[in-house]
């Protein structure tokens, strides 16, 4: 599944390609995604101009003259800037064509994403008002994280994968950013003092500005903006790597199920 570092190379990648261009045409090939595309905007989008991208959490948000576009990429989706004569692929559902003949074309074989739309404030939307705070940005602190975490009973990787406590720590990042701080994935949230709180914000913030700088996590269904993979596999300390020694200490990674999650660690450096 794309995680945050993903959504955030597809916006980087389709930024400079979209923006201040008119959209001429919007073809809508299968509307039946996650949730139902709304027709209107084949009417509503053309003659409109793209103003700006954002995004929340793992919502890429297309601002235009008429209102915005959220994005999700679900399971297995990805945008791309192509020509917009170029023969259309299985699973290539929706084009936004501009006025200098290129296309963002949607493409999602398990249809598990989404294209919605609104003309209200975009992060009032019942997609994104409950969402926590973005991982770099400086409200997610110590003290909010500390403040959060207390009487939790669920485990510490549970805990940080909450979009309504941080947004963006997928599971292969909270993997990483725990061993990276030293915590077990298996201790309980509201038990980890203030100090590994402090590591675990500090890992985390790392690990998800290196996804995205070095273009996320390769996984089987994700391309970039570009048609490229991401390239932070390449560099896993330990997801995917059960059974490979710890690259600190050379004990065995250890692989269990939390949430129904793949989670491995190390016995030896995560207490």
């Amino acid at each position: 599944m794309p995680e945050l570092p993903e959504v955030e190379t597809s916006r980087r990648g389709i930024d400079p390609h979209v923006c201040n261009r008119t959209i001429n045409q919007v073809i809508i090939r299968e509307p039946r995604l996650r949730w139902p595309v709304d027709p209107q905007i084949s009417r509503i989008l053309p003659g409109s101009k793209i103003t700006s991208t954002d995004r929340r959490g793992k919502y890429l948000l297309i601002y235009t003259t008429q209102g915005c576009l959220i994005v999700h990429l679900g399971m297995s989706g990805s945008v791309r800037i192509v020509s917009a004569s170029e023969p259309v692929r299985k699973h290539d559902h929706i084009d936004i064509v501009m006025d200098n003949h290129t296309a963002l074309r949607y493409h999602d074989p398990r249809r598990f994403g989404a294209m919605l739309w609104t003309t209200e404030p975009v992060l009032e939307h019942d997609r994104l008002r409950h969402l926590g705070p973005e991982p770099l940005d400086d409200n997610f602190n110590i003290p909010y994280l500390y403040r959060c975490s207390r009487g939790k009973k669920v485990p510490v990787k549970t805990f940080i994968m909450d979009s309504r406590i941080v947004v963006g720590v997928g599971n292969i990042y909270a993997n990483e950013a725990l061993y990276m701080a030293g915590i077990s994935p298996k201790r309980e949230a509201g038990k980890i003092s203030r100090q590994r709180y402090e590591r675990l914000i500090a890992a985390i913030k790392d690990v998800i500005a290196n996804a995205i700088n070095v273009g996320g996590t390769t996984l089987r269904d994700f391309v970039g903006s570009d048609g490229k993979p991401g390239y932070f596999k390449q560099s896993l300390q330990v997801y995917g790597r059960a059974g490979q020694p710890c690259q600190k200490c050379q004990t065995p990674l250890t692989e269990i199920r939390i949430a129904q999650r793949s989670t491995v660690y190390c016995r030896n450096c995560q207490r």
